[in-house]
C-alpha cells in the first residue's frame, strides 16, 4: 500500500486563526484561515491537507501565490520567498455542510412536531481537512483562535469559553478564547438550540451537560453528577489538574461513534449521555457512566499528551478503556465494575484476538483510510486495556499510578510514542517494561498455557491460540502466571518447561484474571477445579473466567464443544450476575450447532430453562424494594433464558405484561425481552406497525434501541423485508443506527438469509452512505459473525474479496473469511457430538 507522506516534516504550524460563516439553510460555509508556522528553508512549497473544499485565494506572507490540489487530499502552495523560515499562510475557501457525520454536518431532530437541526463537527481521525486547510496529523499541534458567524438566537459551543459574542442584523458572531496547544482532530463546535445543566468541580471547573429541547431537563442530571465527580477523581489520580476552565458534554441526535473527546467539548450519542431517572435501565446508566469517564480520561490521555501518529492510537484508547473503570469504581464502588470488565472487555478481547489476521494493539498505519480500521473495540480498546491492567498488576498499583503522574508532568502538551511511557514506568519499578510490553503490544493473538501434572512435576507449554486456520507460530509471550503455587516462576517466557513442586492442592493459573492468556488444564486438574467450583470455593471472577476460557478452548478446537454442556450444569446454583453473562453467552455459542435440528434445539432450550429456573424462582418478574442492582440486572438474563426455553407459563406471562402496560411504562430492564417475545410469538400486524410508529416519534434513544431489538426478532419474511427496506429511509432509521439494525437481523436465524442478500444488493448504497465513516467496516464485520455454512462462506468470499483493495475493508474482509471458515469447520467437527450429548440429557 502507498505510504502517505507526513506533511509536518516540511511545514509545522504553531497557530491557526479560523473564521467561518456557517449558512445552515444553504448547507454551505465560507471561511478564512491564517496559519502561522515554520517551513524548511529548502522547500519551494508548503503542502497542507484539504478535502472537498473550494479554494478561492491563497497568500503567503501577504503575497498572492499559486497552488494546486493533488493526491491524498493535498493542497500544494508555492512559496514566493523560499528563504523564509517562518510563514503566514492565508486562505479563503468555501465548503459544504453534509449529513455524513464527519467534517461539519447536520444533526436532525424533532421538537413539538417541528423538524429542527444542529450543526456539529467530527474531526477524528482525519476530517478537519474537510472544514479548513491544515496539517491534519496528530503531531502537528498548534493553538487555535476560532470565530463563528451563525444565525441568531442559537447556542454556540466551542472547545474554549466565549470571549466575544455580538448579534447584528440576522447573524451572530462568536469568538472563543485561544485553545491550548492541541491536535487538529480535537477541534470542535456545536451550533443550535440547546439547554443545559451546570455544576462545578472541587477545583472550580464548570461542567455543563447539553441536549436538544426534545430531551427532558432531568435526563441531564445523572451525567452531570458522574462527569463532575470523574474530573475530581482524575485530578487527584493523575496529579495533574484538568487543563481547561470548562468542560461541555453535548448529546447529539446524530453521531457515528459512541462519543468523541474533543478538548473541552465532548460530544456523544444521546443514548451515551442522557439518563431518564424513571425509565432508563441500570445497564444503560452504567454504560453512560463508563463512557463519560472514558471521554474525560482522554482529556489527559490523548488531549494533553497525544500520540505522534495513529499507530499508537492505543496510547489514547487502551488507557482510557482501563482508567474509565478506575474512575467509576472509585466514585461508585457498589457497582463492582471490575466484574463487568472481566465479563465484557476481557471476553470480547479474547474472542476477537484468536482470529487469523487480527491486528496487533500497536499497528503500523501507512494511509489515512486505514485509520478507521484501527478503532476495533475488541483490540485497541478492550485488549489494550486488559494488557495495561496486566501491567498494573505486574508492577503494582503504586508504581503504575506514580508513573502516570510523571508521564503527564514530562509530556504535557507534547506528543509521545509507546517507548516514552515504558521508560517512565520502568523507572518506577526497576523492571524491563519496554521488552515485556512490546511483545504483548506489537504481536497479535495471545497464548494458551497447556498444563499437565505427573506426581510432583508440573509441565507447562505455550503456543498461540488459533482456530482451524493452522497458524504455525513461533511467537512467545512473557506470561505472568499468577499461580497459586509459590514454587512456580512469576514469568513464563519459554516454549515449554517442567517444574518440580511439593504442593498438592489443585493448581490454578491467572488467578484474578489479570493476564491476557487462557489455560488448558488436563482433565484431572480441570475436574479438581470444577469440584472447588461446586463447593463454593471460587470467587465470581474465577468462576466466570473458568467458563469463558472453556468457551475459548472449545471455539478453537482444543476441546470439544459438547464438554461445555456438563460444565454448564455445574453452574446451576450460580447467583452472580456477571457470571450469568458468561452462562448466557455459552448457551448462545451452542445454538449454532442445533439450528437445523429441531429435536436437539428443543433439548438446548430445555437445558437453558433448567439452569435458569432456580434464579427465576428467586427473583420473579418484578423488582423488590431494596434489592441489589446486580439482582435487577440478573433478572433480565434469567428471564431471557426462560423465554428461550419456551416455558409456556413464562411466555404467557410475558405476553400478558406487554398487553397490560403501555410501551413507555414497561419495566425498562425487561422491555427488550417483552417486545421480542410478542413479535416472535404473535406476529400481530397492529403491534408490529405500532412499534414502528413509536420508533419514528419517540425522543428516547433507549426506547428506540429496545424496539430495534424487538422488531428484529421477527420470524415473518414479509416483515423482515419491511425492516430491511426501512433501513434506507433516513427519516426513520438514523444512519448512525443502520449497522445495528443489520447486526440484530443477521443474528436472527429466520432473517439471516434475507439480510445477507439485502446487504449484497444494497452495497452501493452502504458504500455511498458510510465510506469514510468509522462504521463502514461494521457491515462486513457483523455479517461474518453470523454466517455459518460452506455456501455462505463462498458467497462472502465472492462478494467481499474483490473489495479487499479498499484500505478501510482489507483487514475486516480477511478476518471475516477466516472467521466463517473456522465456524464451518467447528460445526462440522463438533456438531454431532453436541447434538448427541443434548439428546442424551
Amino acid at each position: 500500500m502507498q505510504t502517505v507522506p507526513r506533511l509536518i516534516n516540511t511545514f509545522n504550524p504553531n497557530h491557526y486563526k479560523i473564521s467561518l460563516l456557517i449558512n445552515r439553510t444553504e448547507r454551505i460555509f465560507k471561511g478564512t484561515v491564517q496559519i502561522k508556522g515554520l517551513s524548511r528553508i529548502d522547500e519551494k512549497n508548503i503542502t497542507l491537507h484539504c478535502k472537498d473544499l473550494i479554494i478561492e485565494s491563497i497568500k503567503i506572507d501577504g503575497i498572492n501565490t499559486d497552488y494546486s490540489l493533488g493526491e491524498n487530499d493535498s493542497l500544494c502552495i508555492s512559496k514566493p520567498n523560499t528563504k523564509t523560515l517562518e510563514n503566514i499562510v492565508s486562505i479563503n475557501f468555501t465548503g459544504k455542510i453534509t449529513d455524513s457525520m464527519h467534517g461539519m454536518y447536520t444533526c436532525h431532530y424533532e421538537h413539538d412536531g417541528i423538524k429542527k437541526e444542529l450543526i456539529a463537527t467530527q474531526f477524528e481521525s482525519h476530517h478537519a481537512r474537510e472544514v479548513f486547510p491544515c496539517i491534519d496529523e496528530p503531531e502537528a499541534k498548534a493553538t487555535f483562535d476560532v470565530t463563528l458567524t451563525t444565525e441568531n438566537n442559537v447556542t454556540v459551543l466551542g472547545n474554549m469559553p466565549i470571549i466575544y459574542q455580538v448579534s447584528k442584523d440576522d447573524v451572530m458572531t462568536t469568538t472563543f478564547e485561544t485553545t491550548p496547544v492541541m491536535s487538529s482532530y480535537l477541534l470542535a463546535w456545536v451550533v443550535g438550540d440547546l439547554h443545559k445543566k451546570t455544576a462545578l468541580t472541587k477545583s472550580g471547573v464548570e461542567v455543563n451537560i447539553w441536549a436538544t429541547p426534545a430531551q427532558k431537563s432531568d435526563s441531564l442530571d445523572f451525567a452531570l453528577d458522574i462527569a463532575t465527580r470523574s474530573i475530581d477523581f482524575f485530578d487527584e489520580y493523575f496529579d495533574t489538574p484538568y487543563p481547561l476552565s470548562k468542560c461541555d458534554h453535548v448529546a447529539l441526535p446524530d453521531f457515528s461513534s459512541g462519543a468523541m473527546e474533543n478538548w473541552g467539548l465532548i460530544t456523544y450519542r444521546e443514548i451515551a449521555l442522557l439518563v431518564d431517572p424513571e425509565t432508563t435501565s441500570i445497564a444503560t446508566k452504567h454504560y453512560v457512566a463508563t463512557v463519560i469517564a472514558h471521554e474525560l480520561s482522554h482529556q489527559w490521555f490523548g488531549n494533553l499528551v497525544t500520540m505522534k501518529w495513529w499507530n499508537d492510537l492505543w496510547l489514547n484508547e487502551s488507557f482510557a478503556s482501563l482508567v474509565e473503570y478506575n474512575a467509576v469504581d472509585a466514585i461508585e464502588p457498589d457497582w463492582n465494575v471490575w466484574l463487568d470488565f472481566a465479563s465484557y472487555e476481557s471476553v470480547v478481547a479474547l474472542k476477537r484476538d484468536r482470529l487469523k489476521g487480527v491486528q496487533s494493539v500497536q499497528t503500523d498505519v501507512k494511509h489515512p483510510d486505514e485509520i478507521s480500521t484501527l478503532f476495533d473495540g475488541a483490540i485497541v480498546y478492550a485488549k489494550g486495556a486488559r494488557l495495561l491492567k496486566m501491567l498494573q498488576h505486574y508492577i503494582g498499583n503504586e508504581a503504575f499510578q506514580s508513573g502516570l503522574k510523571n508521564y503527564f508532568k514530562k509530556y504535557a502538551y507534547k506528543n509521545t510514542e509507546a517507548d516514552d511511557l515504558w521508560s517512565i514506568l520502568a523507572k518506577e519499578c526497576d523492571k524491563d517494561i519496554m521488552s515485556f510490553m512490546s511483545t504483548w503490544i506489537k504481536q497479535p493473538g495471545y497464548p494458551v498455557l497447556h498444563v499437565s501434572r505427573d506426581n510432583n512435576t508440573i509441565s507447562l507449554s505455550q503456543e498461540r491460540v488459533s482456530n482451524f486456520s493452522n497458524i504455525k507460530s513461533d511467537s512467545l509471550w512473557p506470561i505472568t502466571l499468577n499461580s497459586n503455587y509459590s514454587e512456580l516462576p512469576d514469568i513464563f517466557d519459554v516454549k515449554s518447561a517442567d517444574f518440580s513442586v511439593s504442593e498438592t492442592k489443585p493448581i490454578r493459573f491467572n488467578i484474578g484474571n489479570d493476564a491476557h492468556f487462557i489455560t488448558h488444564y488436563e482433565d484431572e486438574i480441570l475436574l479438581q477445579i470444577i469440584s472447588i467450583l461446586k463447593s463454593g470455593g471460587l470467587l465470581p471472577i474465577d468462576r466466570l473466567q473458568l467458563l469463558n476460557e472453556q468457551n475459548i478452548l472449545a471455539s478453537v478446537g482444543i476441546i470439544s464443544n459438547d464438554k461445555l454442556i456438563p460444565l454448564l450444569e455445574a453452574f446451576s446454583d450460580e447467583s452472580n450476575e456477571a457470571v450469568w453473562d458468561i452462562i448466557g453467552m455459552t448457551i448462545g455459542e451452542l445454538k449454532k450447532f442445533v439450528e437445523n435440528d429441531n429435536e436437539a434445539e428443543l433439548k438446548l432450550r430445555t437445558l437453558a430453562g433448567l439452569i435458569a429456573c432456580k434464579q427465576f424462582e428467586r427473583l420473579g418478574w418484578t423488582q423488590i424494594d431494596g434489592e441489589p442492582e446486580t439482582d435487577t440486572k440478573l433478572r433480565v438474563t434469567v428471564i431471557g433464558l426462560m423465554v428461550y426455553s419456551e416455558n409456556n407459563e413464562v411466555i404467557d406471562e410475558a405476553i400478558k405484561i406487554f398487553n397490560s402496560t403501555i410501551l413507555e411504562k414497561l419495566d425498562s430492564e425487561l422491555r427488550p425481552i417483552l417486545i421480542s417475545n410478542i413479535v416472535r410469538q404473535q406476529d400481530n400486524d397492529d403491534i408490529f406497525y405500532s412499534l414502528i410508529d413509536i420508533y419514528k416519534t419517540t425522543s428516547s434513544s433507549e426506547l428506540k434501541q429496545d424496539i430495534n431489538i424487538g422488531l428484529t426478532a421477527s420470524k415473518n419474511p414479509i416483515k423482515i423485508k419491511y425492516l430491511l427496506d426501512m433501513i434506507k429511509d433516513t427519516s426513520v432509521v438514523r444512519p448512525q443506527d443502520s449497522s445495528r439494525w443489520i447486526a440484530y437481523l443477521i443474528r436472527n436465524k429466520f432473517a439471516r438469509v434475507q439480510t445477507w442478500q439485502w446487504v449484497r444488493e444494497n452495497w452501493s448504497w452502504i458504500n455511498e452512505a458510510f465510506a469514510g465513516d468509522k462504521s463502514y467496516d461494521d457491515f462486513p464485520r457483523y455479517i461474518s459473525m453470523a454466517l455459518s455454512t460452506n455456501e455462505q462462506l463462498n458467497e462472502f468470499s465472492d462478494f467481499f474479496l474483490p473489495l479487499k483493495s479498499d484500505p478501510a475493508l482489507t483487514r475486516v474482509v480477511e478476518i471475516g473469511v477466516g472467521e466463517i471458515s473456522d465456524r464451518v469447520n467447528l460445526i462440522n467437527r463438533d456438531g454431532k457430538l453436541v447434538r448427541d450429548r443434548l439428546l442424551n440429557l
